[in-house]
């Protein structure tokens, strides 16, 4: 596996899962694959999860880790090619990605969309650089449309705790105080889809339709306590407008509906149903203090879950070199 962006990039789900489950059981079986191999992780934006989970994952694996903080630790990058450089960006991201190949085995990158260009943030402008000059295979860390490894993570925790063999998902649309991007969603629904045996509901206001790409065969349903009705797992979610319907709104807030807020009585409205969120999660405004402690919130097993979606990504990457 030379990169790792989408859902097809895994190959087949049900053997992802079960080397997911198979690393679950022993996190250093493959030890000896990453043995003198380095892997850079690369953040253009803050992390806790990612940061973390993929550290341990790679050390797991018996891997050298390198962590760059581009905007910390390194200098300032100009991303745009013909740009005069007389400003306060003093290298350019051409010279600095085969560089930072030179150092390492394998790429993670985090850069997150910058919410103002709906054609630049969707053709993915800094990760494709990063795959096209660096010489080495590359993952997504999140970037301005997906977040595979959550997504992977998402689908490992559903399989665990699922009561149904096919169980109804319901991805939601929640409040939030900032315009957030679209990529956590996009990479659910992405991989929702992809695993036939979930019936998959995503739920919005209307005018916040995710881009066909990621949500095509998906239901659509506009109100939010007919999505919930008999539901296993509710995935909560806010992002800022997609522009899809009407680009001039894309990365802005154009809803705050607070009914939207999952809460107790939400909850009531599902089949028992599991409460589900990447994290971070802004308290009593994308959930309730009572559904996240309850005992049906996953939110804590999902983040555990994110060092095995990325021990199966890099073991993967690991045996293609």
């Amino acid at each position: 596996m030379k990169s790792f962006i989408n859902v097809e990039d895994i190959g087949p789900l049900e053997q992802a899962l079960a080397d997911a489950f198979e690393i679950k059981r022993d996190r250093y079986k493959f030890q000896h694959l990453g043995k003198n191999k380095t892997l850079m992780m690369i953040f253009f934006n803050n992390s806790l999860r990612t940061r973390l989970s993929t550290q341990k994952a790679a050390m797991n694996l018996g891997m050298n880790v390198i962590v760059l903080d581009v905007n910390a630790g390194a200098w300032k990058l100009e991303t745009e090619r013909g740009v005069i450089m007389d400003g306060d960006k003093s290298e350019h991201l051409l010279e600095a990605i085969p560089v930072m190949g030179c150092y390492c085995d394998l790429i993670g990158v985090r850069s997150f969309a910058g919410l103002t260009d709906r054609d630049y943030d969707y053709a993915e402008t800094v990760l494709n650089q990063f795959i096209k000059y660096s010489g080495r295979p590359v993952f997504a860390m999140e970037t301005a449309t997906v977040h595979p490894l959550q997504a992977f993570a998402d689908l490992i925790t559903i399989k665990e705790h699922s009561r149904q063999a096919r169980p109804k998902v319901v991805l939601t649309w929640a409040p939030h105080c900032r315009a957030l991007p679209q990529a956590v969603p996009n990479s659910f629904a992405q991989w929702m889809l992809a695993d036939k045996d979930v019936d998959l509901i995503v739920t919005h206001p209307e005018g916040y339709e995710l881009d066909q790409q990621f949500v095509r065969g998906a239901r659509v349903e506009y109100d939010q306590r007919k999505a919930f009705e008999g539901a296993d797992f509710i995935y909560a979610k806010n992002w800022s407008n997609p522009g899809v319907t009407n680009p001039a709104d894309y990365g802005k807030i154009t809803c705050d509906d607070r009914s939207w807020t999952v809460d107790t009585e939400h909850m009531a409205w599902t089949n028992d149903g599991k409460f589900m969120h990447c994290l971070p999660v802004r308290r009593n405004l994308i959930v309730t203090d009572d559904v996240i402690e309850s005992p049906n919130s996953l939110v804590i097993p999902e983040a555990a879950n994110r060092e095995i979606s990325c021990s199966v990504v890099l073991k993967r990457m690991l045996e293609s070199l």
